[in-house]
This record gives C-alpha cells, sequence and structure tokens, in this order.
C-alpha cells in the first residue's frame, strides 16, 4: 500500500494533516498525485512536507532493524 501524506494550511499555522491511501498495485498513481500537490505548493498553495510512504503487505519479514541470528558471526576485513 501507498499512502500520500501532506500538510494544508498558511505558512506558520499548525496547518492541517492530510493522506490519501493508494493499492499496492497504484504506485504511479501515488507518484502523480504527489507530484501534483508539489506542484501546486510551487504555484503558491500553501501546501507543505508532501511525501509519499510505502508498506509491503506481503512482506515475509519484519519491518525494522532486528538483533542477528544466534552463531552469526560477521567481521570486516580490512586491507
Amino acid at each position: 500500500m501507498f499512502v500520500v501524506y501532506w500538510l494544508d494550511g498558511d505558512p506558520g499555522s499548525e496547518g492541517n494533516a492530510r493522506h490519501r491511501r493508494f493499492e499496492p498495485t497504484a504506485l504511479a498513481d501515488a507518484l502523480r498525485f504527489a507530484e501534483a500537490l508539489r506542484q501546486r505548493q510551487a504555484k503558491g498553495d500553501a501546501i507543505s512536507f508532501v511525501t509519499l510512504c510505502s508498506e509491503n503487505p506481503q512482506s515475509v519479514g519484519k519491518p525494522g532493524v532486528a538483533d542477528p541470528p544466534a552463531g552469526y558471526d560477521w567481521k570486516k576485513r580490512r586491507r
């Protein structure tokens, strides 16, 4: 799934946090929507902090950083 987040509101105000969700197959649509918001921002509309986030619902591992498994012995080799 993809989500575009942005703030509406005049600079200096708290703004209104907004978002729009897109299906996992709609990356191109999400990118077009985010770009349209950025173009509105460039024209002077009160839009800021436009960002796109993604989350793969079919991910096989847990998101984030995890400790290595027991017995994992990584060493950096220097020459």
